[in-house]
This record gives C-alpha cells, sequence and structure tokens, in this order.
C-alpha cells in the first residue's frame, strides 16, 4: 500500500499547495479508510484496494484543490489534521 499512499500523496500535493505533505498523507489515508469502513458498514462487497484507489484518486481531483479549507468535526479526523486556524 505504501506506493498507493505515497503516489496519490504526491496527486494531492499538486492539487492542493497550501498542505503540507504530512497533511496531504494523512488525507489520502483518512479518505482511503472512510470510503472502505462505510462500504463495510453498509454491507456491500469488497472491490479491492484498485477501486479504493480509483475513488480517493477521483476524491483528489473533485476535492484536492479545497481539502484544506474543510471543517473539520469528527473527533477522529480533528485529532490527525492539526493545524492552525484558516485565515
Amino acid at each position: 500500500m505504501e506506493p498507493i499512499f505515497t503516489e496519490l500523496t504526491k496527486e494531492l500535493l499538486n492539487k492542493n499547495s497550501e498542505l503540507k505533505e504530512e497533511e496531504a498523507r494523512t488525507w489520502i489515508e483518512l479518505l482511503w479508510e472512510d470510503f472502505e469502513t462505510t462500504r463495510a458498514k453498509a454491507g456491500r462487497e469488497y472491490l479491492g484496494s484498485e477501486r479504493t484507489e480509483s475513488i480517493v484518486r477521483q476524491w483528489i481531483n473533485n476535492y484536492g484543490p479545497r481539502l484544506h479549507e474543510v471543517a473539520l468535526d469528527q473527533e477522529k479526523w480533528k485529532s490527525r489534521i492539526n493545524r492552525g486556524p484558516i485565515n
């Protein structure tokens, strides 16, 4: 998984210069985990890491440039993305 996460992190950093590398990596891990967890809770069949990678890549393209603006309200997300206030 490391090569995939590294590649996705680089893609996110190319879309969003506001994020630090560590933040971008954390976003990738959280998006990946959230997608797989949500599918599992919904009782959906696991379609493999290729499907998850495809979805995360779509999210990077659609939302990546603005991820630094997301208001984090879930504690699990807040604790993993440590950042100061948005100016």
